[in-house]
């Protein structure tokens, strides 16, 4: 089995330092290491340099998403590992996921994500698409608990630090890169289920991630640029019929998320967001989407995930009120 880990960095060299380090610590390590550059203005990219990495250069912030496929496009290794510059992996992280992807036939894994400094309140695990067409990080926030420690078979993974088959990308391709940044990694999982291609969650494998390192979680370019995915998810997968008769659904989804931002003062970022999203809607649409029967099925199953997970702690006040207001009743 041979490795290729990607690493996409846009400045933070102390954060990639810690990374490449926790990397280099690998039971099962990666062979070859690919560090993407998005334009970074510090010492980044030396840092890669100096700890043996094959560094690409992007000349500017390209996105996440066109860093993560130059590198994958340069890839050798029969397995590809997404990290985000801001995660630390425990020594065992890649081995853990490797081994259950070979056991389950699995075509991507992920472990269980702890936020930086904590042992205790997750980051994230899974990610699942509620019929609103909003995504949910399960588990973000929690503390740990049973509902994170069960292993099972996902649609979605975060691709915080994800470990995938190449082969996968020949199948059904990279990273959407009209979304730059943000719900690319949704916009993936959705087409791994619309082919049928599942992966597996594996709690035992563990890692640190700081989150939104770069410009900070409500960051107003991080809002707009959410609130536009957002759509573009709906313009990519979401068939007319769907569109109609979850109508409200949607709206309400949207809506929720709209006061969430005017909440944290990026209303404004929010309505830009949902403006450029909807002017790029045609444009956005994919010739190969879901039937209403098989969409409106997987959603309803990746809301159980989500009901499931938010009553295993305290409820977010988004989750709370869209399971309320969408007839589904009280969490």
């Amino acid at each position: 089995m041979t490795i290729s880990a990607i690493v996409p960095v846009w400045n933070g060299e102390e954060l990639l330092r810690r990374l490449l380090a926790s990397l280099g610590a690998q039971t099962l390590p990666a062979g070859e290491w690919l560090v993407v550059d998005n334009g970074s203005e510090d010492g980044a990219p030396d840092v890669a340099r100096r700890s043996g990495a094959r560094v690409l250069s992007m000349g500017r912030n390209a996105g996440f998403a066109a860093a993560v496929n130059r590198a994958i496009r340069e890839a050798r290794g029969e397995f590809v590992a997404v990290l985000n510059s801001d995660v630390e992996l425990s020594p065992e992280y890649l081995a853990r996921l490797a081994a259950r992807m070979a056991e389950t036939d699995a075509w991507f894994a992920t472990g269980k994500i702890f936020a930086a400094g904590s042992d205790a309140r997750i980051d994230g695990t899974f990610d699942a698409v509620c019929r609103g067409g909003t995504a949910c990080r399960v588990g973000h926030g929690q503390i740990d608990g049973p509902a994170f420690s069960s292993e099972r078979s996902i649609g979605s993974a975060p691709w915080t630090a994800a470990l995938f088959r190449a082969e996968l990308f020949q199948r059904i391709g990279g990273l959407e890169e009209s979304f730059e940044s943000y719900l690319e990694d949704v916009d993936f999982g959705l087409r791994c289920a619309h082919h049928g291609l599942q992966g597996v969650y594996v709690p035992e494998a563990l890692a640190w991630h700081r989150g939104s390192a770069s410009l900070g979680r409500w960051h107003p370019e991080t809002v707009r640029r959410i609130a536009r995915n957002q759509i573009f998810l709906l313009a990519r997968h979401f068939p007319n019929r769907f569109l109609r008769r979850r109508a409200w659904t949607i709206l309400l989804a949207q809506a929720l998320w709209g006061a969430l931002a005017l909440r944290h003062g990026a209303g404004l970022a929010w309505a830009r967001g949902q403006c450029q999203g909807w002017r790029g809607f045609s444009a956005a649409r994919h010739p190969e989407q879901f039937e209403f029967e098989a969409l409106d099925r997987l959603l309803s199953q990746n809301e159980i995930l989500i009901r499931e997970s938010q009553a295993a702690g305290v409820p977010d006040w988004y989750w709370r009120m869209y399971f309320l207001l969408s007839g589904s009743g009280a969490i």
